[in-house]
């Protein structure tokens, strides 16, 4: 496989960019070799600079749910373009997407658009603090909610990737309020309440930690948050940036039976524009302005071309939920064939999202997930790439399929697993 032409972009883009890239995953800093530039993409394959083509289980992170240029989502962008790309005032596609998103999620009885999953999250703890009268919150190591300030405490994701938890640039003061629990463990979470009574604001959480790699939460683990956050009047955030709408039209929330306070999405509810959504409980948001005293504004917050494929796409899911059966039935066949090709490698999964981490130990939180064997991973990767299969470029992150996914693309993929565990040592 060449990729001189990639080589000659990244090249370029590294004088332009931090590391050649818009976000640190992409430079394949922890797998090394050159960042594949991607020149367009069409249901479940993506084609580079170079003309090679490659099945995608990136999905552009997740919100590709339907394949890459499904085409009732395009026609919607392309019509929504047509009528302006953004008025900075009300429109009617972003109540009907909010209306939509309240059916799947009931939780949500009132709800604020943003622009990514990041502000979303931002914004949750502001609302959560706002109302409670409260400054702590706690979130899980490698659990990553985001690049805000206050959240970059043993965060997953690229920050876990690039060895680097802690990011330089941000005060000690605006984390002193972040309290660290460990993904899984009650008793962690139970001792920071009884180190700080009364002074909890929020509990944030990955319901299923999709950024240290796929880690589900434990039978109970989740019903012991709802308990415990509601016993000492905190709010339960479930982040579901990555589970909403992918592990079923009622999200991770639907899927464990666990109603959080406040929800945030992203990605896929823009029908893969750029977007994002935080809400619950009503009393909860009526403390965010113009109502309450909690701040928080964005002139591209509910834009009309981002809401015209949010709504496209969740028509389509919710017209059609048998669409999440087969994407348990192609999930059980790639986790079937990587546990088979690896039987030393530990393969986690939740609905449709997996992933396979290089280690012997079961990965249940942050601590075991860094047990990976990353140099093992990276070879790993480059194998399949080279055999026309994306996957993500980090050992801490995960895989998505879509509806687009064939057969002939499973059977594939399962051929090259199967190889690259004879093959990469």
């Amino acid at each position: 496989m060449k990729l001189d032409e990639s080589k000659i972009l990244y090249d370029r883009s590294r004088e332009v960019f931090p590391g050649g890239v818009n976000s640190p995953v992409r430079a394949f800093g922890s797998v090394g070799g050159t960042p594949v530039f991607v020149k367009r993409a069409n249901g479940s394959h993506i084609y580079d600079e170079d003309g090679n083509e490659y099945i995608d289980y990136v999905d552009s992170w997740g919100p590709c749910i339907l394949g890459h240029g499904c085409e009732p989502v395009i026609r919607a962008v392309q019509e929504a373009c047509a009528d302006g790309l953004s008025f900075g005032a009300p429109t009617r596609k972003e109540l009907t997407l909010g209306e939509m998103i309240k059916a799947c999620l009931p939780s949500m009885e009132m709800m604020r658009m943003v622009s990514s999953g990041t502000e979303a999250v931002m914004s949750a703890i502001r609302a959560a603090r706002g109302y409670t009268g409260r400054n702590k919150i706690v979130k899980f190591k490698g659990c990553y909610h985001g690049h805000s300030d206050g959240l970059l405490v043993k965060a997953g994701s690229g920050a876990l990737t690039g060895s680097a938890p802690d990011s330089a640039g941000v005060p000690r003061s605006y984390t002193k309020h972040t309290l660290l629990a460990d993904y899984n463990s009650r008793e962690s979470v139970t001792r920071l309440f009884g180190q700080h009574p009364g002074k909890i604001a929020a509990v944030v959480v990955e319901p299923v930690a999709a950024n240290m790699g796929l880690v589900p939460p434990q039978p109970g683990f989740l019903e012991f948050l709802r308990e415990i956050t509601t016993r000492n009047g905190a709010v339960l955030i479930f982040d579901e940036v990555i589970t909403g709408f992918r592990m079923g039209l009622g999200g991770a929330q639907g899927y464990y039976h666990v109603t959080p306070d406040l929800t945030t999405l992203g990605k896929i509810v823009g029908g893969g524009m750029p977007m994002g959504v935080y809400g619950g409980r009503r009393e909860i948001m009526e403390a965010v302005s113009p109502l309450g005293k909690v701040y928080q504004a964005g002139t591209l917050s509910g834009n009309p071309i981002a809401t015209a494929a949010g709504i496209a796409t969740l028509k389509i899911l919710m017209e059609g939920p048998e669409l999440y059966d087969e994407l348990n039935a192609k999930a059980d066949r790639l986790t079937a064939a990587l546990a088979a090709a690896l039987p030393k490698a530990q393969v986690n999964r939740a609905g449709s999202l997996f992933s396979v981490f290089f280690t012997e130990q079961p990965v249940t939180d942050y601590e075991s997930a860094l047990t990976s064997d990353t140099g093992l991973y990276g070879r790993y990767f480059h194998y399949l790439l080279e055999n026309g299969i994306y996957t993500a470029p980090s050992q801490f992150e995960i895989l998505f399929l879509s509806v687009a996914h064939t057969q002939e693309d499973m059977e594939k993929t399962c051929r090259v697993i199967e190889a690259a565990a004879r093959e990469v040592k």
